[in-house]
């Protein structure tokens, strides 16, 4: 496996047998988790750089058209963002920025299926940025009534 590879699939999640993405998106979770204990600059940067990286990750696999369930890196980037929204790493913080980032990942409503319809790089990292966008929102709203 090259450098790529690695980073495409997520360090090697995507290989998962079963629900590659949610693997993927655990990998997200835990990387976000640890640059949200420097601050939300770090974590900011590091959706930035897994994104811009991983566009050219998923391009360089020559797969981007047919987004082969083991490109987990769009996961990544895309599960760090709700996480911009916490203002510091607890459980429930955690397990609602997850769950609804699967949700809408998985489902994807609107604008994370219009951009999952592009079949090239850009949406396969597109639908995921904007499925953590409206995870943020979620979290947001779930923050004025849950002490998150």
């Amino acid at each position: 496996m090259n450098f790529w590879t690695i980073l495409a699939s997520g360090f090697g999640s995507g290989y998962a047998p079963t629900a590659p993405g949610t693997f993927g998106s655990l990998v997200g979770l835990a990387i976000g988790a640890v640059l949200l204990q420097y601050g939300h600059l770090p974590l900011l940067l590091g959706i930035v750089v897994f994104s811009v990286v991983g566009v050219e990750a998923i391009r360089a696999t020559g797969m981007a058209a047919q987004d082969p369930k083991w490109i987990v890196v769009d996961e990544i980037a895309g599960q760090m963002i709700p996480l911009l929204l916490l203002s510091h790493v607890g459980f429930m913080g955690m397990v609602f920025s997850f769950a609804l980032f699967r949700l809408f990942d998985i489902l994807k409503p609107g604008p994370v299926g219009w951009a999952d319809a592009r079949h090239d790089e850009y949406g396969v990292m597109g639908d995921d940025l904007i499925a953590g966008v409206m995870a943020a929102v979620a979290v947001a709203l779930l923050r004025l009534v849950l002490p998150l």
